[in-house]
């Protein structure tokens, strides 16, 4: 058993390189050099079945969610804003929370969780961070002070993938920092 914090970043979209997933490794990455171990789970790694609550077998991918959940000192969650709220392809894959009901730290309690949210419309980023939070919430987890809010109309990455705006760089930076201090104390 390390005692070495774990850190899941956990989000994006199934697509792969999205800005989403950019600014989750963006803050994992920070994470790391805090010296924090870290698991980023998005796109291809996350379960693609609907969420099932009495469901005799769980997919790969939905077992090692689980065991990374379960695992997890704090995470960071990153979402895109669909339609003013978190995807549902994030929301699902924090719904296989629930086979944490009958574990000694139920769901995530006692863990921090940093937010980091993307979208095109300013007015959707309010409103998403605060879904995502008020989940982080019930599932008894610490949403940490600072969630990041990431405009991607201004096109924060070059095509090649560099961050070409400081703002997402150091508040992605941010979300990481207020994690691994929680999770210290």
């Amino acid at each position: 058993m390390s005692t070495t914090p774990l850190i899941v970043g956990l989000g994006g979209t199934p697509r792969n390189g999205s800005t989403t997933e950019r600014c989750l490794r963006i803050a994992l990455d920070r994470a790391q050099d805090l010296g924090c171990r870290t698991l980023l789970l998005c796109g291809t790694d996350l379960p693609r079945e609907i969420y099932e609550f009495d469901a005799q077998r769980r997919s790969p991918q939905a077992q090692a969610l689980i065991r990374a959940l379960r695992e997890a000192d704090g995470l960071i969650l990153a979402s895109p804003s669909y339609h003013g709220s978190i995807s549902g392809f994030l929301k699902n894959a924090l719904d296989y929370a629930e086979d944490l009901r009958q574990d000694q730290r139920v769901y995530l309690q006692d863990r921090a969780v940093g937010c980091i949210v993307c979208a095109e419309g300013a007015q959707a980023l309010g409103s998403t961070l605060m879904a995502l939070r008020s989940v982080v919430h019930a599932l008894r987890a610490w949403p940490t002070p600072y969630g990041a809010a990431v405009h991607t109309a201004v096109r924060p990455f070059d095509e090649h993938g560099r961050v070409v705006d400081e703002s997402v760089l150091a508040a992605c930076h941010a979300v990481a920092e207020e994690v691994v201090s929680f999770v210290r104390r």
